[in-house]
C-alpha cells in the first residue's frame, strides 16, 4: 500500500504538469492568438477610419494631391509596420504604401468584394491572392454624400501577431515551469510529513501483526499523523503489557496451584506407602485439608476477580449503613483477634452513616483489608477502623501497626499474586489476590483506594464511597 500510495501521488503530480503544458499549448495559445488578433484589428480599424475620414476623403474631394496622401501613407506604413491601400469599389488600386506612385499603370485586385468581412470589419487570409502569406486585412469605407467612394485597407502580417503570441506563450511556459518546480515543495512536504510517517506506521503495524508487540517507533509530529502513531504505539505497548501480565498470571497460578498439590500428593503417597505411620495420619490429613482449603480459596478468588473484570458488570447498589457493616465485619474476626491478642478499635462518625454502594462487595473489601491487617500485625497491637464524611464522600480507613510495606513494593501490591518479601513468611495461606479484588471493587464504584505505609511501623488503607442523599435509589 505504501508504495502505490506514493506512486499515485507522483503520477498525479506529473499528470498535473503534463496537462498544464497541454492547456497552455492549446487553449491558452488559441485564446491568446484570438485576443491579439482582435486587439490589433481594433487598433488598425481606428487608423483606417481616421485615414478614410481625412486624407482619403480629401483625395476623393480633390482637396489634396495624390502625392501628399502617398507621403502620409508611407509614414503610417513605417509607424504601423503595415501595408496601407486605397482602392476603388471595383478593386482598382489608387495608392499602395509599399509601391511607388505610378498613375500610368493600372493595378486591379481581381475578385475584390468588400463584403468579404461579412459582419466584421476585418478578414484574415491572402486578400484575394494578393499576398503569399496570411494578412490581417482591415476595411474602412471612404464616403462622400452618403456614397461609398472607395476603401482604406490596412494589411498586417499574421506572422507578426503569431510572433507576439509565441512571446507571450513563452512567458506562460516559463511561469508554468516555475509553478511546476515550486509545487515540488508540496511533494517534499507530503513525503516528509505524510508519506514517511505513514510508512513507519505501516511497518510498525506489520510488526505488530506478526506478533512483535515490543517493536518501537517514534513520529516527531504533533499533528493527526503523530497522534495516530502515538496511539498505535501506546496500543501495542498495552497489548504487550497485557501479554506479559497474562504470562505472569499463568505462571503465578501454576505456581500457587502446584505448591499445595505437591504437598497433598506427597503426604498421601507417604501415608499409602507407610512412610507416615497410621498414628500420624490424622495430623497429616489435617495438613492436607488445609491445603485443599487453600486451593478452594484460590479458585474462588480467581472466579471473583474474573467476574469483576467482565465488561458490563452491574453493581447491585443500595443505601446501607457503612458503620453497621464495619461493626459486623469486625465482629467476625473476634476469634482470630483473641488468638493473636489483637484489639480492633472502631472510630466511627455518628451512630449511622449511609452510603450508596454494593453492600456485598463492600463487605468483601472490608474483610480483605481487615484480614490483611490482622495477618501482618504484631501480637498485643491495635487495628483502627475509622470513618469520616467530607465533600459528599465517606472515607473508610483500616490502619494497623504491623510489619509495613517496603517503599519499592507500594506500587506492586495491587498486582495479582504479588507478595512482598516481608509478607511471605507470615502469609502462608494467602493467594496474593485479595488486594487486586479490593481495588477492582472500588474502581467499579468509580471511587479510589490509597495506601500509606512505613516499613516496620504499619500500614493504612483508605477508600472512598459516595454519601447517600435523598435522591439516591436502591
Amino acid at each position: 500500500m505504501r508504495k502505490t500510495l506514493y506512486l499515485k501521488f507522483l503520477l498525479a503530480y506529473f499528470i498535473f504538469g503534463f496537462f498544464g503544458f497541454v492547456v497552455v499549448g492549446t487553449f491558452v495559445n488559441s485564446m491568446t492568438m484570438e485576443h491579439l488578433t482582435r486587439e490589433k484589428a481594433d487598433a488598425l480599424y481606428k487608423e483606417a477610419t481616421l485615414i478614410a475620414n481625412t486624407y482619403a476623403s480629401d483625395l476623393y474631394d480633390n482637396e489634396t494631391s495624390l502625392d501628399t496622401v502617398k507621403k502620409q501613407l508611407d509614414a503610417l506604413d513605417t509607424y504601423l509596420s503595415a501595408n496601407l491601400w486605397i482602392i476603388n469599389p471595383s478593386g482598382r488600386m489608387i495608392l499602395d504604401s509599399q509601391a511607388p506612385l505610378d498613375v500610368e499603370s493600372e493595378r486591379v485586385i481581381e475578385g475584390f468584394d468588400p463584403t468579404v468581412t461579412a459582419n466584421s470589419y476585418y478578414t484574415i487570409g491572402n486578400f484575394f491572392d494578393s499576398f503569399t502569406e496570411e494578412q490581417l486585412s482591415v476595411f474602412a469605407p471612404i464616403t462622400s454624400n452618403y456614397k461609398v467612394r472607395g476603401y482604406v485597407v490596412i494589411h498586417y502580417p499574421m506572422s507578426n501577431i503569431t510572433a507576439s503570441c509565441n512571446s507571450l506563450l513563452n512567458i506562460s511556459y516559463l511561469m508554468l515551469i516555475i509553478l511546476f518546480l515550486l509545487s515540488l515543495i508540496i511533494l517534499i512536504f507530503f513525503t516528509e510529513m505524510v508519506y514517511l510517517p505513514l510508512r513507519k506506521i505501516t511497518e510498525a503495524t506489520e510488526q505488530y501483526a506478526a506478533g512483535n508487540m515490543h517493536y518501537e517507533f517514534q513520529i516527531d509530529s504533533e499533528d493527526e499523523i503523530g497522534y495516530l502513531g502515538a496511539t498505535i504505539s501506546y496500543m501495542a505497548g498495552a497489548i504487550a503489557r497485557s501479554e506479559d501480565d497474562q504470562k505472569k498470571f499463568v505462571a503465578n497460578v501454576s505456581h500457587d496451584f502446584r505448591s499445595p498439590l505437591t504437598s497433598i500428593k506427597g503426604y498421601l503417597e507417604a501415608m499409602l506407602d507407610g512412610t507416615i505411620p497410621p498414628e500420624l495420619h490424622e495430623k497429616y490429613l489435617t495438613i492436607v485439608l488445609n491445603e485443599t482449603d487453600r486451593l478452594t480459596k484460590l479458585t474462588n478468588s480467581l472466579l471473583t476477580l474474573n467476574n469483576l473484570n467482565t465488561k458490563g458488570i452491574m453493581l447491585d447498589k443500595s443505601i446501607f449503613d457503612i458503620n453497621k457493616v464495619i461493626r459486623n465485619t469486625a465482629a467476625s474476626f473476634e476469634g482470630t483477634c483473641k488468638q493473636k491478642t489483637i484489639a480492633i478499635e472502631l472510630i466511627l462518625t455518628g451512630d449511622e452513616l449511609f452510603v450508596n454502594a454494593d453492600i456485598g462487595k463492600i463487605q468483601q473489601v472490608l474483610y480483605n483489608l481487615l484480614d490483611n491487617a490482622i495477618k501482618f500485625s504484631h501480637s498485643n497491637s491495635i487495628i483502627k477502623i475509622e470513618t469520616n464524611e467530607k465533600h459528599n464522600k465517606v472515607f473508610v480507613s483500616v490502619k494497623d501497626s504491623g510489619i509495613g510495606i517496603p517503599k519499592d513494593d507500594l506500587k506492586l501490591i495491587w498486582d495479582r499474586f504479588y507478595k512482598s518479601d516481608l509478607s511471605r513468611g507470615k502469609d502462608k495461606k494467602g493467594t496474593g489476590l485479595g488486594l487486586s479484588i479490593t481495588k477492582e471493587i472500588i474502581l467499579a464504584h468509580k471511587e479510589n483506594i490509597n495506601v500509606i505505609s512505613t516499613e516496620g511501623v504499619g500500614t493504612e488503607f483508605i477508600f472512598s464511597l459516595p454519601v447517600a442523599d435523598d435522591d439516591s435509589e436502591d
